[in-house]
């Protein structure tokens, strides 16, 4: 038993990844399913989808490697937080398509709680905001919304979950109704500092706690599953973002990683005591092992390598992402155009569910390479915006380690605009694979194939170090410019 089996639940696909003995990747298997999109603000997936592509890309690496279930000692999961299922206990099928992150449906909900008051009391429990991004009243719509849902929750014949719960479910055929302590801590229905369920909570979103899964540390049994030609253990649960958090090996208060994929998530580790943020960031669980938990500061922005999707897909000024950062190298430096992507509203430090993308700065010579650049330069304006939102909570004067990953990580024309623009140094590790690591790492960890803490935080490698190379009135003058776009487009 010498593999690990990562499963690496995502927004727009399902992988799968086989690691060996030393942590190294020797098979991958990728599905994506399709993202529904009822109406404006609202995003679903079919979670049949979801779970047949996680059961194909399983089965797809496995054969195309030879490695079977005898030869591997657990699994771990990660996956996309906050996206809700509520199923039917007996069947195992949904009620409704899964909610996902993204959706906004419930900002008149939230809206309701935040004017009666609700959001301080709910902010001390959770570390979160009343925002539409977190479960909870992903839930309560349901229930609220289903024909029949709120009595079958309250006759406790339905079950919530997010998708870790949901594929635990389906993967031990109905054994297990489980989450780890990082996804719990993304529903707004969990006291992070108890780790518990919050009873107040559920009850003023009116979400049965006979719904809720038992919470595990990260590294636990979560169950066996027998569908994939033999007995595998399921010994590792991580959020994405949690996961690539422990796959940086950002073990030490003041290590911050943050990941570029469809949105960018930067979470800034501070130790066993949780900072109450009072620049609008999130507190979490950044992991919880043998019973501790280690909290983090998490600003989350809802658009990044979404955004390089729209400039393929919508806009079509590129056939391929990786164009985007040769075209904005063409781009005039005499304009200063600005995008804002608040295609889905604006997440951390704004929370703004309303607003929406705006371009500023454009004149008649505008064209393709200046749109490309503005892109990627609000990636790292975010990114800037979280940056001091975390100076602030955590000390202007603390020396932050920063670790970057996820598929925009590749390009080094957007590396370095980030290195530009918040005037410190951007670690990308040789291994990128950080999620699905920090989920398998978890899961060999507890099979007991791989290191402790201490032992995978030397495996950690650099593969290039990006130093500013840009002037500090120039990048002081671009982000201030930024700052006017946000002010205008929230404005608009």
């Amino acid at each position: 038993m010498t593999h690990i089996l990562a499963i690496d639940q995502g927004t727009t696909s399902s992988r799968a990844i086989l690691f060996d003995a030393q942590m190294r990747p020797v098979g991958t298997a990728q599905q994506e399913f399709p993202q529904h999109f009822p109406q404006e603000g609202w995003v679903e997936h079919d979670p049949e989808d979801i779970w047949s592509s996680v059961l194909h890309v399983c089965r797809e690496v496995m054969e195309t490697t030879g490695v079977s279930a005898d030869q591997i000692a657990g699994i771990g999961i990660t996956n996309q937080r906050e996206t809700t299922v509520v199923w039917d206990k007996q069947t195992g099928k949904a009620i409704h398509n899964a909610i996902v992150w993204q959706d906004r449906r419930t900002a008149d909900i939230c809206a309701r709680y935040k004017q009666a008051g609700c959001e301080d009391d709910v902010t001390a429990q959770t570390g979160l905001l009343l925002d539409p991004y977190f479960s909870g009243t992903k839930v309560k719509w349901l229930l609220d919304t289903v024909s029949g849902a709120r009595e079958r929750a309250e006759a406790g014949d339905l079950l919530f979950g997010t998708i870790d719960s949901f594929l635990i479910w389906r993967l031990t055929e109905g054994r297990v109704h489980a989450t780890d302590a990082t996804n719990a801590a993304r529903t707004l229905l969990f006291d992070i500092h108890s780790g518990t369920w919050s009873a107040e909570i559920c009850d003023l979103l009116d979400v049965p706690l006979n719904l809720l899964p038992e919470v595990k540390d990260c590294a636990a049994d979560f169950g066996t599953t027998t569908l994939l030609g033999g007995d595998i253990p399921i010994l590792g649960v991580a959020g994405d973002q949690q996961a690539a958090t422990i796959g940086q090996a950002c073990f030490q208060p003041g290590m911050m990683k943050s990941t570029y994929g469809t949105g960018c998530f930067a979470l800034l580790n501070t130790g066993s005591q949780p900072v109450q943020s009072k620049n609008r960031l999130l507190t979490t669980i950044a992991y919880q092992l043998d019973g501790r938990r280690t909290y983090a500061l998490e600003g989350s922005i809802f658009i990044a390598g979404a955004a390089v999707q729209w400039l393929r897909d919508a806009v079509q000024i590129i056939d391929a992402a990786p164009q985007s950062g040769e075209l904005a190298a063409q781009a005039d430096p005499n304009q200063h155009v600005v995008l804002v992507p608040a295609f889905t509203g604006l997440g951390a430090p704004y929370w703004k569910p309303d607003c929406r993308g705006a371009l500023f700065g454009l004149t008649r010579n505008s064209g393709r390479a200046e749109i490309a650049r503005a892109t990627l330069e609000s990636i790292a304006f975010q990114t800037r915006d979280l940056w001091h939102a975390m100076q602030g909570d955590w000390g202007a004067d603390a020396d932050v380690i920063l670790r970057v990953d996820g598929g925009m990580a590749a390009s080094d024309w957007t590396m370095q605009g980030l290195s530009n623009c918040l005037g410190a140094p951007v670690d990308r590790p040789v291994m990128q694979e950080t999620t699905a690591l920090g989920a398998a790492w978890l899961a060999g960890m507890k099979a007991g194939i791989y290191p402790d803490q201490a032992g995978f935080a030397e495996t950690w490698a650099l593969d290039r170090r990006f130093e500013p190379t840009q002037e500090q009135v120039e990048r002081d003058a671009a982000y201030e410019r930024w700052q006017r776009a946000v002010q205008a487009a929230m404005a608009f």
